[in-house]
């Protein structure tokens, strides 16, 4: 079920006044099954797994915090860890990794060939992999405390608004407050329609398909144009427009499902975290996975990087934790040297900002802050050529066009007035709920700020929805 679609809204519309109807108990149950219908609408084949990863991870859970003093806790997480990312590597990277293998060993002259095995990625995988494996941490580490039962914790790993492509929700983030208030401690006690509640999930809501039907899907249009089109024919502006438009793309895909979870669970008295907070404003590579995917990057960050020894080192063990957890974190997304690149590209723009402390003393002027801006968003479009191409090849013959072919065509021309008409509306929101420190600052507006940019939202969802609609792009993660 895609949120972008009348079957989603129908299911909706039966779970939510049900839902409220139930008493405390009976509505975790329904949440849970209703759920379970939800990812098994696209193969039930796989719920077995997930209901796996869940048992599975309860009882390490319990078992961690029921250890006695001088027993190492440590195996239990060991055993989470093993056991979810070998089922994660057998899905996601198997055959990849076979492949390359086979590959290196046939060059070295060895005549070996090791199985490839046909299997589909299961939709969300690594999201609530993450999200089951974190409980475990965080009881390890004292943060949280085991669910009082098992319905609770399972209800917390497969609630169907944030189920597929996140955000990656904690079990309860003490003391981490960019990380909102954690879920399984929302799922252990009563809900209540607290007033206004319904103003800011349908803010979410509008915005989420906004951004998703009218934006993501037609920037994925012309990028789908250029990236697949003969590259003979390219020419450098076409080439950068694409990926302008695959930046936009990306970010209005993925954002516009992570709020439209939350307008969802904010209906059903869930709060889910920000995952976005206006990235394409970053002045600096941490500055920007402060702003991006950020359930994903503080992930990788609590649980990835610190464990590495984070900053607590020297310079050049900094360095190296920082490499190793983006290197890491562009794998997360896939089976491709491409995105490996990727994680290695931002690892490095981490490392030279951070060498020559760039970004660390930020100028108050307008330009200064500008320029910065628009120079780190370059850094990014570059790193999304690296996550989109099809392959290296096709990363250098784009960077080759575009640094030696200026040749402007109607169709580059005719791409970028697109972007620009569909993106350009979304940016000058942006800048004024940035200059606001408030993300639901739209919310808190007169009644007519906010019918004009409700009614805005409306008419380009009627009158400019994209001629074909897309899977959401984090699906295939």
């Amino acid at each position: 079920m895609l949120f972008n679609s009348w079957t989603f809204w129908v299911f909706f519309a039966l779970v939510l006044p049900t839902y409220w109807l139930l008493p405390f108990r009976a509505q975790t149950r329904f949440l849970l099954a209703a759920s379970y219908l939800f990812y098994g609408w696209w193969d039930w084949r796989f719920l077995p797994l997930i209901a796996f990863s869940t048992v599975m991870d309860f009882y390490l859970g319990n078992l961690v915090a029921a250890a006695p003093e001088g027993v190492p806790r440590q195996r239990y997480v060991y055993i989470s860890v093993v056991v979810n990312l070998s089922l994660l590597g057998m899905f996601k990277y198997y055959n990849f990794f076979a492949h390359e293998v086979t590959g290196a060993l046939n060059g070295l002259g060895l005549s070996v060939s090791l199985p490839l095995v046909e299997l589909i990625l299961p939709v969300g995988i690594s999201f609530y992999t993450f999200q089951s494996m974190s409980y475990v941490f965080d009881i390890a580490r004292g943060v949280t405390k085991p669910a009082t039962n098992f319905w609770n914790f399972a209800l917390y790993v497969s609630f169907f608004p944030h189920l597929v492509a996140g955000p990656i929700m904690r079990s309860g983030a003490k003391g981490q407050d960019e990380l909102g208030r954690g879920l399984l401690k929302q799922l252990e006690v009563p809900r209540a329609w607290i007033e206004g509640s319904f103003a800011v999930g349908l803010y979410f809501i509008l915005i989420g398909l906004f951004k998703k039907v009218v934006i993501g899907d037609n920037m994925a249009s012309l990028v789908d144009t250029i990236f697949t089109e003969d590259a003979s024919t390219l020419t450098g502006p076409e080439c950068l427009a694409a990926v302008y438009a695959f930046a936009w793309q990306i970010y209005a895909d993925f954002s516009g499902y992570s709020s439209i979870a939350q307008g969802v669970a904010k209906w059903m008295g869930i709060d889910l975290m920000h995952n976005f907070k206006a990235p394409y404003l970053a002045m600096s590579p941490s500055d920007f996975w402060r702003r991006w995917h950020i359930s994903l990057s503080t992930w990788l960050r609590d649980y990835l990087y610190i464990s590495l020894g984070g900053n607590r080192g020297s310079e050049v063990a900094t360095y190296c934790n920082l490499m190793i957890t983006m290197v890491l974190g562009g794998l997360w997304h896939g089976a491709n040297w491409t995105f490996l690149l990727w994680g290695f590209f931002h690892g490095a723009l981490l490392c030279l900002y951070r060498l020559f402390s760039w970004g660390q003393s930020i100028s108050v002027t307008l330009a200064g802050r500008a320029w910065r801006v628009v120079l780190m968003f370059h850094f990014v479009c570059f790193g999304w050529l690296l996550f989109r191409a099809e392959d290296l090849s096709q990363v250098a013959t784009f960077m080759r066009l575009i640094l030696t072919d200026f040749q402007m065509t109607p169709v580059a021309m005719s791409m970028l007035v697109l972007i620009a008409f569909y993106t350009l509306p979304l940016s000058l929101f942006e800048i004024w709920v940035e200059s606001r420190k408030d993300m639901g600052a739209l919310t808190e507006a007169g009644w007519a700020t906010r019918a004009a940019v409700y009614t805005y939202f409306l008419v380009m969802l009627i009158f400019f929805p994209a001629p074909t609609a897309h899977e959401f792009i984090y699906f295939q993660f």
